[in-house]
Order: structure tokens, then sequence, then C-alpha cells
């Protein structure tokens, strides 16, 4: 008798909200996984990264899962504030770098952060964000993801797919997310991928 062969294990998609079915108000505890100063990974040139907790895309494979709960690690200081601050200021430091977790469900201390970035050094120093959103998503959301877009330079965008997992793409995890130009693409009204985008 002949063997049928095991029929592969589906792999669970992320979850998929509708447009402000998510909001920061209601979800965010303003706690933060990490922070990593002077790192050389979460985008262009040298960074000081702040890893905000809370998440509920659920992506499976999910490289940070920890960071999935809006209680994990500890609250935003402004103490922390003021040191992410001060590190920006060096020479080296081309700017600030938001992951998590998800930047647009920590609304609160993300734009708190950012604004005050863009009050000391001015467009100086650029802002990168990762999110599970969609850039087509953000644009039908909140207000508070609204403005914190606005004030972002790139977005890289998009949940993690396990199925399309690519360790060769440059700064992504998997082929269907993006690097986005945020400010071009306000701009123009249509998206404009990142000029220096390699693979």
């Amino acid at each position: 008798m002949m063997k049928m062969p095991k029929q592969a294990k589906s792999i669970r998609k992320p979850r998929n909200p509708r447009p402000k079915e998510w909001l920061a108000s209601d979800l965010s505890q303003q706690y933060i996984a990490d922070y990593k100063p002077f790192n050389f990974v979460d985008g262009e040139g040298v960074r000081c990264s702040l890893y905000v907790s809370g998440c509920k895309f659920a992506c499976p494979g999910c490289y940070n899962k920890a960071a999935q709960s809006f209680h994990y690690g500890t609250p935003y200081t402004q103490d922390l504030e003021d040191a992410i601050i001060k590190d920006l200021g060096q020479p080296y430091c081309q700017g600030l770098t938001l992951l998590g977790g998800e930047p647009f469900l920590n609304t609160q201390v993300c734009l708190r952060l950012v604004k005050r970035l863009r009050e000391v050094y001015g467009r100086t120093k650029d802002v990168w964000s990762w999110s599970g959103y969609y850039w087509d998503e953000l644009l039908k959301d909140s207000a508070d993801k609204l403005e914190l877009l606005s004030l972002i330079d790139i977005l890289v965008d998009g949940r993690f797919e396990l199925t399309k997992k690519d360790l060769t793409l440059q700064f992504r995890g998997s082929s269907n997310q993006r690097i986005i130009d945020v400010q071009k693409s306000l701009k123009t009204g249509q998206l404009v991928l990142w000029n220096r985008l390699l693979r």
C-alpha cells in the first residue's frame, strides 16, 4: 500500500487589524523592552535604538517575542529620555531607531521622544521606525499614528512573514517588507522607496 505524503503544516498568519482597531491609548503601558545606544544594525549608520514593549500582530517567527507583551521590561522615564537625547548628540550618531514591540501602538512614548529630538536637533538626526503596519494601513489609521509617521524619515513596513523569510535582505526579515522614504512619500502622495536600497 502506497503511503500518502504528510501534508505540510500550515503556518499561521500574523493578525490583520481593521483601521483604528488597535489604539495606543487603549493598549500601551509605556514600557520599554530595551535601549541600545550606538549600534550598527538597526538602520543606516550609527544609531540609538529604542525597543518599545507591546505588539498585537503576533507574527510567527518573531525575533523579539518577549516584547509582544505590553508589560515587558521597564516603564519609560524622563531619565531614559534625557540619556537618549544626550547620546544622539554625539557627532558620529546618525539618528534614532524605533522598534519593538510595535512603535505605532506606543505613540505616547514615541511621539514624546521624537518631538524632543526634533526640538533639539531639527532634521540633523534621522528617525527610522520598524512597524508591522503596512504604509496604506497607517494612512487610514488614528491621528496619533499619522502624527508619528509625519515625524519620521524611514519606515520599514509590514508584518514579518515566516514563509517569506530572507536573511540576505537589507534591514528586513521577509521579502514582503519595504524600506520607505516617508517624507518623500508624504510630499508626493505616492510610495517612494529608500534610495539606498541594495536588496
